[in-house]
């Protein structure tokens, strides 16, 4: 437990160390200074400076990529897959936005033999949200005129953008934001003959109406 709590502390630190002075202005002295750790109980959770910088990057994109999956196999429907997708995406903002800002900030710092394994778990999130599309499209629940690689990444790109403006004690809870993006989203794919069926009519109704 207090090895855990050690590898937590040090995490916190240097994500407002990294956050306020950038990934360079850090060193491993300043981060075990500041969180009251030593530098064998550093080393003994990173190898490295950039072993840890990596473990910041690869804890929200692996949360993400999990939570994709898992709704793959819980949801029988594209609109149920993509809308769970979204909500999970759309929460991460909240649970990890200090390591996002981080990630967006430093990311260029990471060594390749990180950076492949973090681009690798984007790769295999972006193409979930893909597959999910082409089918969303052979099942005649999702509009066919739509590119599915411009969807895909249209949706990705317009979530990704919530780091820059979301406010933890903002007007909105994260699960309202979700709810927001979902309907847009959804209003765009849906095809016709899919918001008749009565499944996705309810289904839709239950989770998004604002009435």
């Amino acid at each position: 437990m207090a090895e855990k709590q050690l590898k937590e502390r040090i995490i916190e630190t240097a994500l407002k160390l990294f956050e306020r002075y950038g990934y360079h202005g850090v060193t491993v002295d300043r981060i075990v200074a500041e969180c009251n750790a030593s530098k064998g109980g550093f080393y003994h959770n990173f190898k490295s400076k950039d072993e840890l910088l990596y473990h910041i990057h690869d804890v929200f994109i692996t949360y993400v990529l999990n939570k994709a999956q898992e709704a793959y196999v819980k949801y029988k429907t594209p609109t149920e897959r993509l809308c769970a997708i979204i909500q999970s995406f759309v929460k991460v903002f909240d649970l990890y936005k200090p390591h996002i800002t981080v990630f967006y900030q430093e990311s260029t710092y990471l060594k390749p033999e990180y950076s492949e394994k973090i681009n690798e778990k984007r790769e295999q999130f972006k193409q979930v949200i893909f597959q999910v599309i082409r089918e969303g499209i052979e099942a005649g629940e999702f509009r066919s005129e739509l590119p599915v690689e411009i969807t895909g990444m249209s949706i990705i790109g317009m979530i990704n953008w919530t780091y820059k403006w979301y406010k933890p004690h903002g007007s909105m809870t994260i699960e309202e934001i979700a709810k927001v993006f979902t309907d847009l989203i959804l209003h765009s794919l849906l095809t016709e003959q899919a918001k008749q069926k009565e499944e996705i009519s309810t289904f839709f109704l239950k989770n998004f109406s604002h009435s």
